[in-house]
């Protein structure tokens, strides 16, 4: 009667992964309404770009919206070799003055390490803490903690499993037997499933950068290709010049390497 152990084990591993999501979910939703003024849907906020970008794609989004600005205005030079060059010292916003200083004095950074720079910076920050104030954004504590219970929830579903496997191969366990145990372990495995599906249904858009007020002001944007707002929602895949996306993505380095 180990297998009994092995099923209270699996219970309780799938009862509190469950119980800690639902309560993140919750928390989130309240804290949602309560920094929305009752009936503020944001009618007349039209979303600039960096705030397209942040709540499309975060932090990295707003760094590779700007990153793409500045090459195409040509005071930026992105080199498939992965190094960006400074051509005009002068940022014409916030942003852009944040990766000329990450660039730093010498006028010359590698890409990746510049764009995670100009993502950390002082610039997204404040962009950021907007987003949160409006109600557009998630905040940052909120969104780590549904995610970190989400990931919980399938570790408990995986551990299930595994538990469930050792039971019916447990010496002394019959053929008869293994059924019947195996339909046991399927209880905590339903409810561990049931809570990922739900959260892919109901807590999926917390989740994101942008709060269901923020998605909502997204889906109203009407998207170019190969446009800048097409960047901020789809990142640097919408770049349309090849040589570019490559500069940013280290397609073409790789290959030639």
């Amino acid at each position: 009667m180990l297998w009994v152990l092995f099923l209270l084990v699996a219970c309780a591993v799938a009862g509190v992964s469950c119980g800690r999501l639902c309560l993140a979910a919750v928390r989130a939703a309240e804290s949602e309404r309560a920094d929305r003024a009752p009936g503020d849907t944001h009618p007349g906020h039209e979303l600039s770009l960096y705030e397209t970008a942040f709540l499309s794609g975060g932090p990295e989004r707003v760094a590779e919206v700007a990153l793409v600005s500045m090459a195409r205005s040509r005071r930026l030079l992105l080199a498939h070799t992965g190094w960006a060059t400074v051509v005009d010292p002068v940022g014409e916003d916030p942003m852009e003055r944040s990766v000329l200083r990450a660039i730093g004095p010498e006028g010359q950074a590698r890409i990746a390490p510049l764009r995670a720079a100009a993502a950390a910076g002082d610039a997204v920050r404040v962009l950021a803490e907007r987003l949160v104030a409006a109600g557009l954004a998630v905040p940052d504590r909120e969104r780590t903690t549904l995610a970190g219970a989400v990931r919980q929830v399938r570790q408990a579903a995986a551990a299930v499993l595994l538990l469930g496997a050792l039971a019916v191969l447990l010496p002394g366990e019959s053929a008869r037997q293994g059924g019947p145990v195996a339909l046991w372990f399927g209880l905590p495995l339903l409810l561990t499933l049931s809570c990922l599906t739900l959260a892919r249904v109901e807590i999926h858009p917390y989740t994101r950068w942008a709060s269901p007020t923020g998605q909502r002001l997204l889906a109203g944007r009407p998207l170019g290709a190969g446009s800048l707002l097409a960047v901020a929602v789809r990142g640097v895949r919408a770049v349309d010049d090849p040589q570019l996306r490559a500069a940013l993505t280290g397609t073409r380095r790789h290959t030639t390497e």
